[in-house]
């Protein structure tokens, strides 16, 4: 199963369908066979050491899913077993969330509802004493991710280089370009609009449309794979949520129709979430989930542009490269018009309005 972030493969075992995840010293393969973690030789050692330890990418994720398994809600995928850095997990059969947004995209507001209602649980403030600080997954953060991977000298030799291997020479450039600018205007944002995030909840971090799986059709609950449980803002998972159905609909491509369903979607459900806070709080939180979803977004597609050609990428990965522009074009516009207006309402309008036409 093609990743850049570790090894993923589907086996048999005992007769059983699960899936096997191997990961490198915590980091992306993208990083890693870009010399982040050194040669190869030191890669290895490391490797030994950091198997033999606790506190792996891996491990975590097992407690995770475990702790969930617990709780009950939201329904997660079994562990079967964490062996040698290996994580073992059940296959679960059926439509995920994204096959059923772009297959019925009148219903987008109650899918995306439905199942991000299964995560109240996880919002209540109580549920923060659940995970002790060393389970966090603080690798799955986007405004962390976002510092990690465009701070400083190292960040605009990063966003230099993007494209080298994915990108013909004409599109490069304007990739690069567009991104310098959102790049610059995130870390302004950043500093001014997330540090006025309050209240924060349990997240479940990594909250996609391909890691929402429906064994039972609509009619029964969902179950969810890969967690990334970690203390954020209220708005995190509504981000993560957001920016990925949105690339979704950009790389799929459905047509008018199905992009105006979609989108329209898109923008009750939002409303919805924004219709639970304290009126006061609505304009920040909609300004801060602007901010997060854009630096998620071009989180995502710095990734899948900075990895070497031959680091087998998704269906999904491969599709957004080759929409790149397309994309770039939709942040740099959306960033543009974040840092002109404090009105957060009239840019969501106008954004929604873009990837509406992204999509169609």
């Amino acid at each position: 199963m093609p990743s850049v972030t570790g090894y993923v493969r589907r086996i048999r075992v005992d007769g059983r369908v699960l899936y096997a995840k191997y990961g490198f010293l915590g980091v992306s393969l993208v990083s890693l066979l870009r010399g982040v973690c050194g040669p190869w030789p030191e890669v290895l050692k490391a490797q030994q050491e950091y198997v033999r330890g606790s506190g792996s990418l891996l491990e975590r994720e097992a407690a995770q899913l475990r702790l969930l398994g617990q709780v009950g809600r939201p329904r997660v995928c079994g562990v079967a077993g964490l062996r040698r850095g290996v994580l073992f997990t059940e296959s679960v059969p059926g439509p995920t969330l994204a096959d059923l947004l772009l297959r019925r995209p009148v219903e987008a507001a109650d899918l995306l509802g439905g199942a991000f209602g299964e995560l109240v649980q996880l919002h209540r403030p109580s549920a923060v004493q659940l995970l002790a600080p060393g389970g966090v997954i603080g690798e799955r953060s986007i405004a962390g991710t976002f510092g990690r991977k465009f701070n400083g000298i190292s960040g605009r030799t990063y966003v230099d280089r993007l494209g080298v291997d994915r990108c013909p020479a004409g599109e490069r450039e304007e990739v690069v370009e567009l991104l310098r600018h959102v790049v610059a205007r995130l870390y302004r944002l950043r500093a001014t609009v997330l540090p006025h995030a309050r209240r924060r909840v349990l997240a479940y971090g990594d909250l996609k449309p391909e890691h929402v799986v429906f064994p039972e059709g609509t009619s029964g609950r969902p179950v969810f794979i890969d967690p990334g449980l970690l203390l954020a803002g209220t708005a995190v998972d509504v981000a993560k949520l957001l920016s990925r159905t949105v690339l979704l609909l950009a790389t799929a491509r459905p047509g008018a129709v199905t992009a105006q369903h979609a989108v329209d979607g898109v923008g009750a459900f939002v409303a919805a979430r924004m219709a639970l806070l304290p009126t006061k709080a609505r304009r920040g939180w909609l300004r801060e989930l602007l901010v997060l979803w854009l630096m998620d977004s071009v989180n995502i597609l710095a990734t899948y542009l900075s990895a070497p050609a031959a680091l087998p990428l998704p269906g999904q990965g491969a599709a957004l490269v080759g929409r790149a522009v397309d994309v770039c074009r939709m942040a740099e516009r959306i960033s543009a018009e974040l840092m002109a207006s404090a009105e957060g309402r009239a840019v969501w309008e106008s954004a929604l309005g873009q990837v509406q036409a992204v999509a169609a």
